[in-house]
């Protein structure tokens, strides 16, 4: 499914999945985006397309190499120290208090050692534009990184060092396919969402993978492992499925939306919240068999959501982040 209008990025960006025809040549455009990020005056205020914590210091990443760092709950936000790109950052995981790893445009893969204060550039690919999605560590040595056209990357070297890898061998048509959001269990597998309904499965470590159709015919955005060991799939026009035997088989949860779902997340308390475009907002209090939603009165996009730690959401918009009591 290849783009055609520079107009999709920053939806793409949000996890639609796109890239934009750009008429500058390719090397010019990358030089430009694997620059260092720009200093802004107000980093609450830019569009933010992950975030994640770092034990209790919360980080942001999005539009134009943004990374915003809270140390107050969400309270108050500030530009890290030192990032060292200006492509979009579309995904952000801790493998630790101070270790974690941030994806997005031209395969860029970032490192951090000090809880997001500065970043070093693990790998980029100035030859093409394929934007990575998604990143997850298994442990921390070992992690994965998702994105356009089936690219999927991984490191068994704590980030150092990264290799394409061909997770499509098992799961035939898979090559052409974008692979959006990549999670785990926290036992060995993995699971990896894409188009047209299909989630790679791997109970291998990353080794072997497998296609199984959920039923649905669209775009999954998003996937969770809830504590228990369901799993859960969302995307286009409010779809969710749901797991219980290791992604084996998927049942659709029933849904008071028709707004794509952009991300999903458990709650200490054991439900479900997700984010959705249009801003909508929805929680399940069943484990994801069913979720209510309410909408902003701005239906703006919610392109993530996070836990403070403070009983508050934190909530990824398309023009800013903003905190909400936890209902």
């Amino acid at each position: 499914m290849k783009p055609s209008s520079r107009s999709l990025l920053l939806l793409a960006l949000a996890l639609l999945g796109s890239v934009a025809a750009l008429a500058a040549p390719a090397d010019e455009v990358a030089l430009v985006q694997l620059r260092a990020a720009a200093r802004v005056r107000d980093p609450q205020h830019q569009q933010y397309l992950g975030a994640a914590r770092a034990g209790e210091r919360l980080v942001a990443v999005g539009e134009r190499g943004a990374i915003a760092l809270s140390d107050d709950g969400g309270r108050s936000f500030r530009q890290a120290a030192s990032v060292p790109v200006q492509a979009t950052l579309t995904a952000v995981q801790f493998v630790d208090a101070k270790t974690g790893f941030a994806v997005g445009h031209w395969g860029v893969i970032l490192g951090t050692q000090d809880a997001g204060e500065t970043w070093t550039l693990r790998h980029s690919d100035t030859a093409h534009d394929r934007p990575l999605f998604s990143v997850y560590f298994q442990d921390p040595l070992h992690g994965w990184a998702v994105g356009l056209w089936g690219l999927m990357l991984g490191t068994q070297d704590a980030g150092k060092t990264w290799q394409t890898l061909t997770p499509t061998q098992a799961a035939p048509g898979a090559a052409d396919r974008n692979l959006y959001a990549i999670f785990g269990d926290g036992a060995g597998s993995l699971f990896v969402t894409s188009e047209r309904g299909v989630v790679l499965r791997s109970s291998g470590a990353g080794q072997h993978w497998d296609s199984v159709r959920t039923g649905y015919s669209g775009s999954l955005w998003s996937g969770l492992v809830l504590r228990g060991g369901v799993l859960l799939v969302a995307g286009l026009r409010g779809s969710v499925y749901r797991s219980t035997d290791a992604g084996l088989t998927w049942k659709a949860a029933q849904v008071a939306t028709h707004s794509s779902i952009t991300s999903m997340l458990q709650l200490s308390d054991g439900s479900v919240v997700a984010s959705a475009l249009d801003g909508v907002e929805l929680r399940s209090t069943d484990l994801g068999q069913s979720f209510e939603s309410h909408q902003r009165a701005d239906r703006s996009t919610l392109n993530s959501v996070l836990q403070t730690g403070a009983g508050q959401l934190l909530w990824l918009g398309s023009r800013e982040l903003s905190l909400k009591l936890i209902p």
